[in-house]
């Protein structure tokens, strides 16, 4: 076997290796208060201030909210670690099995009988051990994660695998402050780095390919936070070549549990809006995705096309060509339609995405349409 065959052998058993999502995911409070639909139904790791409430209901807090604990055994008041799964009950059905055991107007303060909560309304750990938490020696990824106001604007060096612009759905979303944000990750926990490429001296990786993914950096930066994440801003000079930690991983204290995939990419912005009319001749189209996508995909699966019913209606003989090019941003996930001539007046126009287009994880996008009617003018 050649040494180019064996190397590529062994890239694709690390690329493997790393794309396994860990047993738990080491998070935080501000995490999860801003994203309740990626964390629903994961195993977690949280670190928070846990206090008894004059109703009796047991919550953990930070400087960012607090989040209802649900514990069998009860938890300590104070700084504790707690393990469970995280569930956001508007994403759940009154008859779902999961509840049955529950008391949901003693423990979630929900009327099965009256309205439903909506989604992120109520949330809750379902903790399965609680255990007194102490400050960490030192940084690391995961001390970050699980301690943000610890490290909040301090400069700090860590060490973590390269895995691109989020490439294995570690994180909820991207802070959008550069073109070249990525994603560095330990063992169960991961930080945004932004304001440098990933290259230097003997190296220069892409952050759009899982190729890289098994390389270990050392990046040096200062700790900020926003919108539930968190990201280290580094300089030109902060990212250098790293070696893979030789301690073992922390044990578990109690069986781990397979980690659900992350939840698939979808739209959840457009300009124009659906259903909007009087659209300008000239517009641009703009959709916004929840989740990186692979740019790739987007080839042969976009469509604009007019109603081929307006052109029976106006008897004419051929529906018009709605010809277009599109441009990705990466960084805000942003998808521009841009057409090569004026649209035709008073036509209603219909954007397609269709079956095909993967996030960058693989998870699959939904097929969606934008439909609006355009102006005069």
């Amino acid at each position: 076997m050649s040494a180019r065959i064996v190397a590529v052998v062994v890239a694709a058993l690390s690329i493997g290796l790393s794309a396994q999502p860990p047993a738990r995911r080491a998070t935080n409070i501000p995490a999860l208060v801003a994203y309740p639909g990626f964390y629903h139904q994961r195993q977690i790791i949280v670190v928070g201030k846990v206090a008894t409430q004059d109703n009796g209901e047991l919550r953990v807090a930070d400087d960012a909210g607090s989040i209802r604990v649900v514990s069998k055994d009860g938890a300590p008041d104070g700084l504790d670690e707690i393990r469970g799964e995280f569930w956001d009950i508007g994403r759940m059905k009154p008859d779902d099995p999961r509840l049955a055991g529950y008391d949901l107007k003693q423990t979630f303060h929900v009327d099965p009988e009256g309205a439903w909560p909506r989604t992120g309304e109520v949330t809750a750990i379902i903790a399965t051990a609680v255990s007194a938490a102490s400050s960490p020696p030192a940084p690391s990824i995961r001390a970050i994660v699980l301690n943000p106001s610890r490290y909040l604007e301090e400069k700090v060096t860590v060490t973590g695998q390269f895995a691109g612009r989020n490439l294995f759905g570690d994180l909820a979303d991207a802070p959008a402050k550069g073109r070249y944000d990525f994603v560095i990750r330990s063992t169960d926990a991961a930080l945004w780095v932004s304001g440098a490429r990933p290259r230097g001296k003997g190296f220069d990786l892409s952050i759009d390919a899982r190729i890289d993914t098994g390389r270990w950096l050392e990046v040096t930066g200062v700790v900020r936070q926003g919108r539930g994440l968190q990201w280290l801003e580094v300089g030109a000079d902060g990212i250098r070549l790293g070696k893979a930690p030789t301690e073992p991983a922390p044990a578990e204290p109690e069986p781990s549990m397979r980690v659900p995939a992350a939840p698939p990419p979808e739209v959840v912005f457009s300009a124009p809006t659906q259903e909007e009319t009087d659209v300008s001749l000239t517009t641009t189209v703009r959709i916004q995705f929840s989740r990186d996508i692979d740019q790739a995909t987007f080839r042969g699966r976009i469509r604009a096309r007019y109603l081929d019913a307006q052109t029976l209606e106006r008897g004419e003989p051929t529906t018009p060509a709605a010809d277009f090019a599109i441009e990705y941003g990466a960084a805000n996930r942003v998808l521009e339609l841009k057409f090569t001539k004026p649209l035709e007046r008073f036509r209603t126009i219909n954007i397609d995405l269709l079956d095909g287009i993967l996030g960058t994880d693989r998870q699959p996008l939904r097929p969606w349409t934008l439909t609006f009617a355009l102006g005069g003018s």
